[in-house]
């Protein structure tokens, strides 16, 4: 019995010793590996250092306290850290290290900033927490450039090569630090980041990026006074963020890689509000961001940096013109699916200003519309709104590189790189549209205005279209609209459709439809054509243009006038100029057309269908008057014009006229 008590204590005592012994090894071991990575910092040109280095075996953890390093980076990023606890770490295979959970406490990390606006940022967080963590195993190889570039790139690859359950950190703060040439802006400010939570790590995307809200304020000197400016930012998310796309931009290997990567799923926040000591408020109540995308081909950022001119430096004419040229590739490089602001609001001077949403899609440079919805502020004329205003396929990426043409006064632009313009933009709408007119007191409604172009022909559009919808006050001042004044009219509504196309195949240019209305007093609807249109005239020389016209000819015309008041308006008005009646003006006035029409009869047999119709139109109020004209042959376009201003009979004899009224 005693010599198996003593056997059993022998046991514990060469069992305690080993664990001892093991876990002390282990120790040494891990303080080994811990100061090989730090090592290859400091050999990179760096600064690393840590303090005590400890590993408890029953529960596999790690910790590493007094952390601290400065990067050989220009400008240097510089890290301290109080501790790093890793818990539950195994290592399940060669290549791999795992642990169930780790813990930084007692964060900071300062950036100087190359930026001529910033001198340092400094971020600061009381514990970072991960769990479920699994990385490489070993320290890895640094690159061997120290620029910003590289760590950024090296960040990245590190980032993607790693998976976690979740990543917290419930508070992050911050100060920045203004350079001298932002002085009069302030000296610096500060923010806060609260609730950051990124969740779903692996295969280098991460599923969800959170935070409760970020809060900022910053010391502003307008007029040399010291004034606050706070904002505050609340449920800012990001979902399926991909490093791996944003890490190709920093990747050489990739400047010709043309494809676009997703980025971003969606990126979303609730209110943002911005408020001053001046009184500037501002809040948006939400934006929202679908499907963003980088191309590596135009958004390799070394070039983007290289191209920086230094502090303090003027760029030279050709210095701009590159910059220029690599921001309109900026635009290229980035894809937005859809993008949409909501409920901003903001005080003006002139009172506030409100904006329902403002919505945009980006790709290789064009956005596909921009349009702003629910617009209402004021002018020192008085108040305006507008339903709805978009802009259509605007390329503005090939509009930063036209500005490069403009931004030379010793060189104007050709006339053909101004009209090139046109090829920037395929359209623009505007609705529910009230604004005050000049200073009256009645304002003007445009219920919808629609223009758009394109089949570029060069640099000059061959369709076109207009549609108007709009009602405005008379303004009693024009000698011209003195006649609807005295009607008794102090409004009036305008509604137009006007539409041209030419056909390539056919050679024909039709203006169709061409409709207008106005108000209570007509409607107007034509339909022409021209044959035989080359497409050389649509050119800006004007020799060309002039030579070119001499081949197009007119084709089948008409013409159909309703009456919606307007021709008793306009016997009123030849009424009170010849003080008659109105049955005595009307006579008149027919009588004059009947004479007239005896004698071209003549000369045109067709014109007395014409003046019967016209007769009958005027005769009898709310007649609707309609006028074909068929080319009796090849009808010169250019000459039947000279014809129209010399004598219009023989320019009409050259068609067959027909002529019909009906209600």
């Amino acid at each position: 019995m005693i010599k198996i008590l003593r056997g059993l204590v022998a046991a514990i005592v060469i069992a305690v010793g080993g664990f001892f012994g093991f876990a002390f090894y282990m120790q040494h071991r891990v303080a080994g590996e811990v100061e090989v990575a730090f090592e290859q910092i400091r050999a990179a040109g760096g600064k690393a250092s840590h303090g005590k280095v400890s590993f408890d075996l029953l529960s596999r953890t790690v910790t590493v306290a007094d952390i601290a390093g400065e990067s050989a980076a220009q400008p240097p990023v510089s890290v301290k850290i109080g501790s790093v606890t890793a818990s539950g770490v195994s290592q399940p295979d060669a290549t791999r290290f795992s642990a169930d959970s780790i813990d930084v406490t007692d964060i900071e990390v300062g950036v100087e900033m190359p930026a001529q606006t910033l001198l340092r940022v400094t971020y600061r967080a009381p514990r970072i927490t991960v769990k479920d963590y699994s990385g490489p195993a070993g320290a890895p190889r640094l690159p061997a450039s120290s620029s910003f570039i590289d760590l950024y790139r090296f960040g990245f690859e590190q980032l993607a090569s790693i998976t976690a359950a979740s990543v917290t950190a419930p508070r992050l703060t911050g100060t920045m630090k203004f350079s001298a040439a932002m002085r009069g802006g302030g000296d610096g400010g500060d923010f806060t980041y609260s609730g950051v939570a990124m969740e779903g790590i692996k295969d280098g995307k991460i599923a969800s990026m959170k935070a409760d809200e970020f809060l900022f304020t910053a010391n502003t000197q307008p007029a040399g006074k010291v004034e606050k400016l706070t904002g505050n930012l609340a449920n800012f998310a990001a979902y399926d963020t991909d490093i791996n796309a944003m890490a190709a931009i920093f990747d050489p290997q990739k400047t010709n890689d043309d494809r676009y990567y997703r980025a971003y799923r969606q990126i979303s926040t609730g209110p943002y509000t911005i408020t001053s000591g001046q009184g500037v408020n501002m809040r948006i109540d939400g934006l929202t961001i679908d499907d963003v995308a980088l191309r590596p081909s135009r958004l390799q950022l070394p070039a983007l940096m290289a191209m920086m001119p230094p502090a303090g430096a003027v760029p030279s004419p050709a210095q701009a013109r590159d910059m220029i040229e690599k921001a309109a590739g900026v635009y290229e490089g980035i894809r937005i699916g859809n993008a949409e602001m909501r409920g901003l609001s903001m005080e003006t001077p002139q009172g506030p200003l409100k904006l329902s949403a403002m919505r945009f899609d980006l790709e290789n440079g064009k956005i596909g519309e921009f349009a702003l919805e629910g617009l209402d502020t004021r002018t020192p004329k008085g108040p305006v709104k507008i339903g709805r205003f978009a802009l259509k396929s605007l390329d503005i990426a090939n509009l930063l590189r036209m500005s490069a043409l403009f931004s030379n006064p010793a060189q104007r632009p050709s006339p053909d790189q101004a009209l090139g313009l046109l090829l920037l933009l395929e359209g623009a709408e505007v609705k529910g549209v009230v604004a005050p007119y000049k200073d009256s007191n009645k304002p003007v409604n445009i219920d919808a205005i629609n223009l758009n172009w394109g089949q570029f022909v060069g640099p000059i559009p061959s369709r076109a279209r207009l549609t108007a919808k709009m009602i405005g006050p008379i303004d009693a001042t024009d000698a011209g609209l003195q006649p609807l004044v005295a009607a008794g009219m102090n409004t009036l509504a305008l509604d137009c459709d006007l539409g041209a196309a030419w056909t390539e195949a056919s050679r024909t240019f039709v203006l169709d439809p061409v409709t207008i209305e106005l108000g209570n007093l007509l409607k107007a609807t034509a339909r022409v054509s021209l044959a035989n249109v080359p497409q050389e005239v649509f050119t800006l020389n004007p020799q060309q243009a002039a030579a070119m016209a001499a081949q197009i000819e007119a084709g089948a015309m008409e013409l159909s006038l309703r009456d919606m008041g307007g021709v008793d308006l306009a016997i009123a008005q030849y009424a009170r100029a010849q003080n008659v009646s109105r049955d005595a003006a009307r006579r008149t006035i027919v009588d004059n057309l009947r004479a007239s029409g005896e004698k071209t009869a003549g000369a045109n047999p067709d014109a007395v269908a014409v003046v019967e119709a016209l007769t009958r139109f005027i005769d009898s109020p709310g007649q609707t008057l309609i006028i074909k004209l068929t080319p009796l042959g090849k009808v010169p376009a250019l000459q039947l014009v000279q014809l129209l201003q010399t004598d219009p009979l023989i320019a009409l004899a050259q068609f067959r006229i027909e002529a019909s009224t009906g209600l």
